[in-house]
């Protein structure tokens, strides 16, 4: 595991980079599929990452407080593939363990991840009604895997942008496993 912090790649307001990804449904999901949502959640996780583990009940707690019409959310495993406990078989083990209730999504070339900017699992990218850059950092103040969360930070984000407010602050870098990228 090596500890890595996000980086501020992809400038608050910039449009959400498009993509074009298979699910562990065996649906392929795009950026204009989630376009009825006022909010737009992408997470780049993983499968063996603790920083994941520790977090995936809060994403999955999150969705589900809200609408599809409200949040939608979806997770992008971009590390390579051949990397211990990754891959489409391991993800899809992954989604069934802890109950998924939004798509997992493969990008097996990393090209998604470069075009977010994404460095490290878990990285959230919160984007408006418009998929405009909105929030780009932590989903809770718990930035190791054994802390317990007192601030939802990404949950409190996503009810500002539905109730029209702005968000303070834009970025707050996340902490997790670097992105394992191939070689």
């Amino acid at each position: 595991m090596v500890k890595t912090e996000s980086i501020n790649t992809l400038k608050i307001g910039q449009l959400a980079p498009h993509f074009k990804l298979r699910g562990i449904d065996g649906k392929t999901y795009s950026l204009e599929g989630f376009s009825e949502s006022k909010t737009l959640l992408v997470v780049f996780i993983c499968n063996h990452c603790p920083y994941v583990k520790a977090r995936i009940g809060d994403l999955v707690q999150l969705q589900s407080k809200f609408s599809t019409d409200e949040l939608a959310t979806l997770g992008i495993n971009s590390n390579d593939p051949n990397y211990e406990n990754e891959g489409f078989d391991n993800m899809i083990k992954f989604g069934k363990e802890y109950k998924l209730n939004f798509p997992y999504l493969i990008d097996e070339t990393q090209t998604i991840a470069r075009s977010y900017g994404a460095v490290c699992t878990p990285d959230p990218f919160l984007f408006d009604d418009k998929r405009r850059l909105a929030y780009h950092g932590r989903i809770s103040d718990a930035v190791d895997p054994q802390m317990s969360p007192k601030i939802p930070i990404v949950e409190n984000n996503v009810m500002k942008l539905i109730s029209g407010n702005s968000i303070e602050k834009k970025f707050f870098p996340s902490i997790g496993c670097s992105i394992k990228w191939i070689s």
